[in-house]
């Protein structure tokens, strides 16, 4: 991405529940609502890329860094669910009656869980690399995400360098040359700093957190869904989740589901142009 583009995308802000809340949007048409993961350094810029081609296809394309992400404030509540309610409140501050929702990474999982309570409320969903709607694999484990998760840990001890940010982004890239000095300089400034010490907080939080029931895993409830869903998953992602997107599309045949070649987790990146490719015509049935 040119520093030019990213000099182009204007910040806005909005208070929800106390907050400073900051924004990124284009186009006019009907709502689509990009939700950004919940990884160190992970923010609405993610998806700088995929707005320009979605408002130019007819649709009002958003997205927001959530509580504790990017340039929003921290709120004093660290849960996923105050996470996944702030997604509503955002809708509601911004005056979307309706919208559809496109998660990415751990985003995905809230996405369902909302058009599952309030379908009227969510048009579509596309979900973008989210491995809990993905079914368990027996076999070999994955040496690649565990050297990953070590190296995520460490980052929760000691606020990252940029080489710390550098080798997260190619573990989550399958296209490296798209990790542009400007692309690195800005993940990182929203990796450090107040970022870094939610992040540390947040982890700290889900440690402490007590168990929970054992419900029945999202995945098995895809089915359930009122509304359209689309999902994507990278061939070379993490944790074999081309294998169980497999095992996902041979249980729910039914389900609109896409394996991308050369595309790793950061769907929004690796597969910027196969997302406009599949979204567009679904986001418009």
């Amino acid at each position: 991405m040119s520093a030019d583009l990213m000099a182009r995308v204007e910040d806005k802000f909005v208070t929800i529940d106390g907050l400073r809340t900051r924004y990124i949007v284009a186009g006019e048409g009907p709502a689509v609502l990009f939700l950004h993961g919940a990884s160190l350094g992970s923010s609405a810029d993610v998806f700088i890329r995929n707005l320009a081609p979605l408002a130019r296809a007819g649709f009002r394309a958003i997205a927001y860094d959530q509580p504790g992400f990017g340039l929003s404030d921290v709120p004093t509540d660290l849960s996923p669910a105050y996470r996944r309610d702030s997604i509503w409140r955002f809708m509601d501050a911004l005056g979307l009656k309706r919208a559809a929702l496109v998660g990415h990474s751990q985003a995905g999982n809230p996405a369902v869980q909302l058009a599952l309570k309030e379908p009227a409320r969510y048009s579509h969903i596309v979900v973008l690399g989210t491995g809990s709607l993905l079914p368990p694999l027996d076999g070999a484990g994955d040496s690649e995400g565990a050297a990953q998760q070590r190296l995520e840990r460490r980052m929760a001890a000691e606020e990252p360098t940029l080489e710390d940010t550098r080798k997260l982004l190619e573990a989550n890239l399958f296209h490296h040359e798209l990790i542009t000095p400007e692309e690195l300089a800005l993940r990182h400034a929203r990796s450090v700093g107040q970022n870094f010490a939610a992040f540390v907080a947040r982890s700290k939080a889900a440690e402490d957190a007590p168990a929970k029931e054992p419900k029945t895993p999202m995945w098995q409830r895809l089915t359930e869904l009122k509304v359209p869903l689309l999902l994507i998953f990278g061939r070379e992602d993490r944790a074999r989740a081309a294998d169980r997107a497999k095992l996902l599309k041979e249980k729910h045949p039914e389900l609109d589901l896409h394996i991308v070649d050369g595309c790793k987790h950061l769907v929004p990146w690796d597969a910027a142009d196969e997302f406009i490719r599949l979204a567009v015509p679904f986001l418009k049935r």
